[in-house]
């Protein structure tokens, strides 16, 4: 029989809104943390729309790539589930370390205007898979959320 993963050890019927530290991993003197923003609350309410969470991946990967703290980053990018994304950087890190940066990517999804980073048919493999606006709604109740819980957010 397999070992059941960390992640379905979590109870996802109150699993709420937030920036929680999935897991912890480690090679030789390298740490490696996954960080969960959860986004929506699983299982009580519908999983993001497919077209805007590929919108929030381009964006924030876009935005985390680029920022003062681009070499700390490993992957950004969607949970099969559409309730949230994974967030892999170095080190060993608590949520509280990536607190600003998670709301600044906020912000910027939120002025985001004009094209989506990478949203070609030469950069991305469904381009045409995007939703701006359904994006910046979904990032708005998260990152309210995310300010007016900042302390109980945390896990």
């Amino acid at each position: 029989m397999m070992e059941k993963i960390e992640s379905f050890k979590i109870d996802h019927l109150t699993l709420e809104r937030g920036l929680y530290v999935s897991r912890k991993d480690g090679i030789n003197d390298c740490t490696l943390t996954t960080f969960d923003l959860r986004m929506t609350l699983p299982n009580r309410e519908p999983a993001m729309e497919t077209a805007a969470l590929h919108t929030i991946e381009h964006l924030a990967a876009t935005f985390l790539r680029n920022g003062e703290r681009k070499n700390d980053i490993v992957y950004f990018g969607p949970m099969g589930c559409r309730t949230g994304c994974y967030l892999v950087m170095f080190g060993d890190l608590r949520s509280t370390d990536v607190y600003d940066l998670i709301v600044d990517m906020c912000d910027f999804i939120l002025g985001y205007e004009g094209d989506i980073p990478g949203a070609t048919a030469a950069e991305c493999g469904n381009y045409l898979d995007q939703n701006l606006a359904a994006a910046k709604y979904y990032i708005n109740i998260y990152k309210n959320d995310l300010v007016a819980h900042r302390r109980s957010s945390y896990k």
